[in-house]
């Protein structure tokens, strides 16, 4: 398995702001994870990545996320929840959130519908996707979709039960930087 990690890069602008991108590198070594700055952890099988990433793995990875940026998208979302159900099973912590996979039903009802980023429309994603309920203090609702909380962050963490890296619009990923930029999360 290839596990996926990103290095954050700032470059100053004209006005003396800074500007953020990130560079992404893949890693076959848990030991190459101290190297990176920032991680994403991509939609796939929550469950087949607890198996692949192992105690030592998961552990690690509990401790990036809860020390350094990390975004996880669907199953990432699902990875950094402190309480995942149906099936139960572990959570990194990295957000206080309860989460139930596969809440929007199987493969077959994916769909792409329109949800809201802030109070601007934003085309949303969902295959297999996971859906938030309950939010802890302290996580802030990013995106919605009708009354549900599609995209959170809490801290350096942040999550997205949707696939935003399958739409055109980049705000989602912009709103990642941003929370990367300032360090703080907030």
């Amino acid at each position: 398995m290839a596990y996926w990690r990103c290095r954050a890069i700032s470059t100053p602008t004209a006005s003396g702001s800074k500007s953020w991108a990130l560079k992404f590198c893949s890693s076959r070594s848990l030991n190459s994870w101290t190297k990176s700055t920032v991680w994403v952890i991509p939609g796939g099988e929550s469950g087949t990545f607890l198996k692949l990433l192992g105690e030592a793995g998961f552990e690690k990875l509990k401790q990036f996320a809860r020390t350094k940026p990390t975004f996880g998208t669907c199953a990432g979302a699902i990875l950094l929840a402190a309480e995942v159900e149906n099936p139960k099973q572990a959570g990194l912590g990295a957000l206080d959130i309860g989460i139930r996979r596969n809440a929007y039903g199987r493969q077959i009802d994916s769909s792409i519908r329109q949800g809201k980023l802030g109070e601007s429309a934003i085309e949303m994603v969902f295959i297999r996707a996971p859906r938030i309920e309950r939010i802890g203090p302290g996580v802030e609702v990013i995106a919605t979709e009708g009354n549900d909380p599609v995209a959170v962050r809490q801290g350096k963490a942040m999550a997205a039960t949707f696939h935003p890296e399958l739409s055109e619009d980049s705000r989602v990923h912009r709103a990642f930087l941003d929370l990367v930029g300032n360090g703080s999360g907030t």
